[in-house]
């Protein structure tokens, strides 16, 4: 509540401070995401992602895997359990159970990895795409002479733009300076 009453004041000042100077600044918007969805290089960098993460998380699922073996054949061993073979057996699950918590620790060490190698490879890739993209936008920005520009994309955390009436929409013309010539549009925001 605080946050919306928060963007709310600055809607209200960013509004009154353009009526008052609205002759010397313009205010535009785009849609990211409408532009990464349509970039040849973010699509590939997605696809190489996807493929890093499924095989980290094949290589998870061979442990888990593993792990639910082990698992069955310990439980199935105490099964066995008598007071004749209590010494015998009770050293086996005792291993057993000492195998199992390692490979419990193994899986969790491997999901963090995972994540952490999964993250950087994305930083490795977006990096350069996003400020390929900051550029054009900029450059955008100072050919149309605005002085602010909006992402109004709903996958920004939210959209902090909460109401606009008119401005330049700068999201075809990013899109023209990157060369994206396809289409497909991510649903709207709602006004």
């Amino acid at each position: 509540m605080r946050k919306l009453i928060n963007v709310f004041f600055v809607a209200t000042g960013l509004l009154f401070t353009a009526n008052i100077a609205n002759a010397q600044q313009k205010v535009g918007h785009i849609n990211s995401e409408e532009v990464f969805s349509n970039l040849p290089e973010a699509k590939a960098a997605q696809v190489t992602l996807e493929a890093l993460g499924k095989t980290k998380q094949a290589d998870i699922d061979g442990m888990i895997k593993e792990y639910q073996t082990k698992l069955a054949v310990a439980q199935a061993k105490e099964k066995t359990l008598s007071e004749a073979n209590k010494e015998v057996v009770g050293k086996e699950l005792q291993t057993a159970g000492a195998e199992l918590q390692d490979l419990e620790k193994r899986i969790t060490d491997a999901r963090t990895k995972a994540s952490q190698e999964v993250g950087a490879k994305q930083g490795e890739l977006f990096q350069p795409i996003q400020a390929k993209v900051a550029n054009a936008i900029s450059s955008v920005a100072k050919e149309k002479g605005l002085a602010y520009v909006f992402d109004i994309a709903n996958g920004q955390g939210g959209n902090n733009l909460v109401y606009w009436e008119g401005g330049d929409d700068i999201t075809a013309s990013v899109k023209a300076k990157l060369n994206i010539t396809a289409t497909a549009k991510p649903a709207a925001p709602k006004k």
